[in-house]
């Protein structure tokens, strides 16, 4: 009996010290932390639609008008008789194209007569033959049309301002 009692005993001690035995043990006492924890969901309220007072101010707007500036530059400059005669009171004056030679600016002419343009050919006193599609008397009619083009033909995004001297 004592060796029934003394061998019971041992297998006790050996399988509270075996591995196998431990790990089923300290498996079923922790837990497990994979991904059962329950998913959070947050609402973002809608943001308020409010009317600006004065929306000009924005900084949105601002940079939409840095963006469309007009580029301008102010040049003494000369153009054909007949031109003169039809643009010469004329201050303000809408450029597509300047070039330093004169057939340059004869070919650009030519094509923008095929989309419709009604050009002229204005020679700076810089030596540049400035290619020129509208004249105004009045800057913001002037700016207004570059803006214009720039839109409807934006291979032509580059157009300036030329303020007569």
């Amino acid at each position: 009996m004592k060796r029934i009692i003394l061998a019971a005993f041992t297998l006790a001690l050996l399988s509270g010290g075996c591995k196998v035995f431990k790990s089923k043990k300290s498996a079923a006492a922790v837990p497990k932390t994979e991904t059962t924890a329950e998913t959070k969901v947050f609402s973002v309220p809608a943001p308020k639609n409010t009317i600006r007072e004065n929306p000009v101010s924005d900084t949105m707007y601002e940079r939409a008008e840095k963006e469309a500036a007009v580029s301008t530059r102010s040049e003494k400059f000369t153009m054909s008789s007949e031109d003169q005669a039809a643009y010469g009171s004329k201050s303000f004056f809408v450029i597509l194209g300047s070039f330093s030679s004169n057939e340059n600016a004869g070919k650009f002419k030519q094509e923008l007569i095929q989309k419709g343009f009604k050009p002229i050919i204005l020679h700076s006193e810089t030596g540049y033959y400035r290619v020129c599609v509208d004249s105004f008397t009045d800057e913001a009619a002037a700016r207004s049309r570059v803006q214009k083009i720039r839109t409807e033909f934006p291979k032509y995004a580059d157009s300036w301002l030329l303020i007569k001297k």
